[in-house]
């Protein structure tokens, strides 16, 4: 299907665009025959495969956060060991997702504060190998877009992304340790990983940015303000990032406005992205062609109707 969707199957090799999140390992340090099997082909047919070592800590990875991660590095190494083995050279992500349980009752944390530095560990040792590294992080333990969901996604995304690895999976959306999806939390969590991408691009040092000949027009020559300067309107949109659905209202603005709620104007916002025309990544005669070689059982979308 890939490859039909690519224009064949050199032009999916060339450039492929999806790849596999492999779980080929039953931690402790076994492989996954079934996970393994998928492996070979996907290796054999072109695709990028995330080697996903998943063990839990205090179950089935140590409960020492060190120990979780040094098991989860040695198997997905050996992962890459494999790969090789099959093709070498072939593109594969280093993905070590060392998980936390509540060892009170043995529950999946992904929102812990645990969690949080065991996925940044491991995004630092993808870095200490040059490996390209995927980690997990965002997944809240929280069970609604509530205030616990968000300081949960905050700290845990904030440290995975300042690790240095390439990508960060499962980082909106997600509820309830992985158990649910949240539409309005993709609304509300995408204005926070818009400010995280901002705290990970920093601040930039140089002659210009240090403005010191700004300074000098607006307290010699100017009016003692920087509003509208021409280093100010150049940068506002540059260098800020401003919320979409967050609120910055004054609390006077915030009470005249009938005090907007988070979540309500979340909701609104998926409404009215829901209404909209969905987007057509394929054309309908491609999707017609998959629908009869393959049996699709989703419907089909034409100009934002259902059709059978």
């Amino acid at each position: 299907m890939l490859e039909m969707i690519a224009g064949g199957e050199q032009a999916w090799r060339e450039r492929p665009f999806v790849s596999l999140s492999c779980c080929f390992v039953v931690p402790p340090m076994r492989f996954a025959e079934d996970a393994c099997r998928v492996l070979e082909v996907c290796v054999e047919r072109g695709m990028p495969i995330l080697l996903l070592a998943a063990g839990q800590a205090g179950a089935t990875s140590p409960a020492s956060l060190a120990g979780a991660v040094v098991q989860e590095v040695a198997e997905v190494l050996g992962g890459f060991v494999y790969v090789n083995l099959l093709k070498p050279g072939h593109p594969a992500i280093f993905g070590t997702w060392p998980f936390v349980s509540d060892l009170r009752t043995g529950a999946m944390s992904g929102g812990s504060g645990e969690q949080a530095v065991l996925m940044a560990a491991c995004g630092q040792m993808g870095r200490f190998y040059g490996l390209p590294t995927g980690i997990a992080a965002g997944m809240a333990d929280a069970k609604l877009p509530d205030a616990q969901s968000g300081y949960e996604k905050s700290y845990t995304n904030v440290l995975a992304g300042h690790s240095g690895a390439n990508l960060i999976y499962e980082a909106a959306g997600m509820q309830a340790s992985l158990l649910g999806c949240c539409l309005e939390s993709y609304v509300i969590d995408n204005d926070m990983l818009g400010a995280i991408n901002r705290t990970i691009r920093g601040i930039e040092v140089d002659d210009t940015s240090l403005s010191v000949d700004t300074i000098r027009d607006v307290c010699i020559g100017g009016p003692n303000h920087f509003l509208g300067h021409d280093q100010t309107m150049a940068l506002m949109q540059r260098d800020y990032v401003y919320p979409e659905v967050g609120d910055r209202l004054s609390p006077k603005e915030w009470n005249e406005k009938g005090r907007p709620d988070l979540l309500e104007t979340a909701r609104a916002r998926v409404a009215e992205i829901l209404s909209g025309p969905r987007p057509t990544h394929l054309s309908a005669e491609m999707d017609q062609a998959i629908r009869a070689r393959f049996p699709v059982r989703l419907n089909a979308q034409a100009s934002g109707e259902e059709a059978a």
